[in-house]
């Protein structure tokens, strides 16, 4: 059986969800790796170090390097220049285009999907209204470019026989935007590399990239009013607006080591979250350490996080319902009042659910009884 393993761009700056997905699968199975781009293969501190990774014409495009995403019209064809012709199983890891590499009846495809495209779907006019790209004549040929791209990414979903979602919230974005039935499972967290501790600090943390629809405005705004000490770490383009709207008590970290992630997610009181994601790494990453998590419930927090008003022996964090100012407000005036019922144990007994292992376990048996099943000429959903 030979393997063929497609994600979108491999580059020292794309360190995410979809990243530790591409690594577990490399850790389970001997498959060949391909990209739009690679310039993790040349990274010293790269795993993928010295590997031979298939890439295509983009690779040689000016500041490719800091992504591709500047060619966003140039994608979808891209990705269909990868000759995949000698292998039994191609896999792809998408979040944008490498479901779309071009098959023959005789391969297997299975996608794991970690999201439709968000900018071509539910957040087209957040980006048509927050991007330059968005506005006057250019924002005509901008809108008729999602048209198109939204047209393409269906025709690519179709050329997928078997779909994995990272979330039962990603399932319904797949069925809504391909009318395709996904199966869920899990993202890998590298749950043993967050420590423990069980005696925590007088401070709220959050992580993220500092992009408009992570709502780190909102969680900034949210303690201004609380007057309670928090922690921001991440970088991104709103980075300095933020460090303009932040009070004394709300220190405004930027990018930081993993060093200091970790331990500032192991001694916070909790973590905050107000993203609409389709699975949000981060929360059970804070949730390994054994901390509680308030979040937006919305989404994958609803699938990772146990609110305490639910299942008050089983907690691990609590939700609030609207991303407003109000509604975090109100979330962490109520998570004063009943944090001594937060067990750090019950926390990252919870989180060890998404350890690596289990990920790969369920990766495989998927693929193994998807290819039976294809090789019969049996149903794909």
């Amino acid at each position: 059986m030979k393997y063929a393993l497609v994600h979108e761009w491999l580059t020292p700056k794309a360190i995410g969800g979809s990243e530790l997905v591409v690594q577990a699968i490399l850790h389970s199975l001997d498959a060949d790796l391909y990209a739009l781009i690679d310039f993790e293969s040349t990274n010293p501190q790269s795993y993928l170090f010295g590997r031979a990774i298939g890439t295509t014409f983009l690779q040689h495009f000016p500041g490719s390097q800091n992504g591709v995403q500047k060619y966003l019209p140039l994608l979808p064809f891209a990705i269909e220049q990868l000759d995949l012709r000698s292998y039994d199983i191609v896999l792809s890891s998408a979040h944008t285009v490498a479901k779309g590499v071009l098959t023959s009846p005789n391969q297997m495809h299975v996608c794991y999907c970690h999201t439709p495209m968000r900018f071509a779907w539910e957040l087209t006019f957040d980006y048509l209204r927050s991007s330059q790209m968005g506005k006057g004549l250019v924002g005509i040929f901008t809108r008729y470019l999602l048209h198109q791209l939204r047209q393409w990414d269906v025709i690519a979903a179709n050329r997928v026989d078997y779909f994995i979602a990272n979330s039962h919230h990603t399932a319904r974005r797949i069925w809504r935007c391909y009318r395709r039935q996904a199966t869920v499972i899990y993202p890998p967290v590298n749950i043993e590399r967050f420590p423990f501790l069980s005696a925590k600090q007088d401070f709220y943390v959050t992580v993220s990239r500092l992009v408009s629809y992570k709502q780190v405005s909102l969680i900034v705004e949210a303690f201004n009013q609380l007057q309670r000490p928090l922690i921001v770490i991440g970088k991104g383009p709103e980075l300095e607006a933020l460090r303009k709207l932040a009070q004394p008590n709300i220190q405004i970290l930027g990018a930081q080591s993993n060093q200091v992630v970790e331990k500032y997610l192991s001694e916070a009181k909790a973590f905050i979250y107000a993203a609409y994601e389709d699975f949000g790494i981060a929360v059970v990453e804070a949730q390994a350490c054994g901390t509680p998590v308030i979040a937006y419930g919305a989404g994958g927090a609803l699938e990772t996080v146990i609110d305490i008003y639910q299942q008050p022996k089983k907690a691990t964090g609590l939700f609030f319902e609207t991303q407003t100012v109000t509604a975090l407000v109100e979330a962490v005036e109520k998570f004063e009042e009943c944090a001594k019922n937060f067990h750090p144990e019950t926390i990252y007994a919870h989180a060890s659910q998404f350890a690596p292992t289990i990920f790969q376990k369920r990766y495989l048996d998927f693929v193994e009884n998807s290819w039976e099943q294809f090789r019969v000429g049996g149903d794909r959903h």
